[in-house]
């Protein structure tokens, strides 16, 4: 009601739907799922590519504020774009369940032709990979000590005799140095569509004190399509999830404070959050906080990036 009749108006509703008890009656009778993938479908559409391909990140957050009792809080695994930052895909992983069922299921329901998906390693798993590879996408995934066969087979590669680029960042008031050293798949590494392997390893200062890691990576891109300098750019883009989407969820939406934990209520939230996180994105904003208070200071602001975005 506070809203007034020719702002409805601008958004297509009848004059007489006016009243906010209407409007949660309407949020309440979504199905968080099938809400959140036609949000999905339409921002995909406005999706940037990265070298003719869109790269999505999958990842999962728990919904903190949400848990109810002795009942695990939800937990939600979302599909984010790596060019733009906006969600095109949500699900909520099963109260008996974990993540790895989850994120194939959300992969099952988005088209993956010619799309490219980065998962952490708890997500190099032979059948996701296997899954991403029938449905006409490619995969870049971390291999860590959960897959103690994998890991130990790229470890043992011939790493000393491969050439390697170095590059270097000074910024944020630390030296990082990563050195990229990347090899065709040998016949005997047994893993689905697999077809180069990346070593990265990164030597960070941060003042005075040094750190080592190395990272293995796994891609069903063939070298020829993407260079190592790219799958390296794809693999440090992947945890753009944390900070732009979850990290802004947390802090600017203040999500982990949220007491609604009714049914499928939390994963709705979420989806409208990454509704309106994904729309100031493609907008051009960088800062979510200060794009929703330039917003909330006129109606007409955030009529204007739904219809037009």
């Amino acid at each position: 009601a506070d809203t007034g009749i020719e702002i409805l108006t601008k958004l297509g509703y009848p004059a007489n739907i006016v009243s906010e008890a209407t409007f949660r009656r309407v949020i309440e009778a979504l199905d968080a799922e099938v809400f959140s993938w036609v949000c999905g479908a339409w921002l995909r559409m406005r999706a940037t590519t990265i070298h003719g391909r869109l790269v999505i990140a999958l990842d999962g957050k728990t919904v903190r504020g949400a848990r109810d009792g002795d009942a695990r809080a939800p937990h939600l695994v979302a599909a984010h774009t790596h060019a733009d930052g906006v969600v095109i895909g949500q699900t909520q992983v099963d109260d008996k369940s974990n993540e790895i069922p989850a994120t194939r299921h959300l992969l099952g329901l988005m088209d993956l032709e010619g799309v490219v998906v980065t998962m952490d390693a708890m997500h190099a798993q032979r059948e996701t990979a296997q899954q991403i590879i029938d449905e006409g996408g490619s995969y870049l995934v971390t291999v860590k000590l959960n897959q103690p066969t994998l890991h130990r087979a790229l470890k043992q590669l011939p790493w000393k005799h491969i050439p390697s680029v170095s590059r270097r960042d000074l910024s944020h008031g630390r030296r990082v140095t990563r050195t990229i050293q990347a090899v065709s798949v040998p016949a005997w590494i047994n893993f689905p569509g697999a077809q180069q392997v990346v070593k990265i390893r990164r030597v960070r200062t941060i003042k005075g004190k040094k750190t080592v890691e190395i990272v293995y990576l796994i891609s069903s891109t063939p070298m020829i399509a993407a260079q190592p300098a790219i799958i390296a750019a794809w693999a440090r883009e992947h945890w753009g999830i944390e900070n732009r989407l979850h990290y802004v969820r947390d802090v600017t939406f203040d999500e982990d404070r949220s007491r609604l934990r009714t049914g499928t209520g939390p994963a709705k939230m979420a989806a409208l959050r990454n509704l309106v996180i994904s729309l100031h994105r493609l907008a051009g904003a960088t800062n979510i906080a200060k794009a929703l208070r330039h917003t909330a200071r006129h109606p007409d602001r955030a009529i204007k990036l739904l219809l037009t975005t």
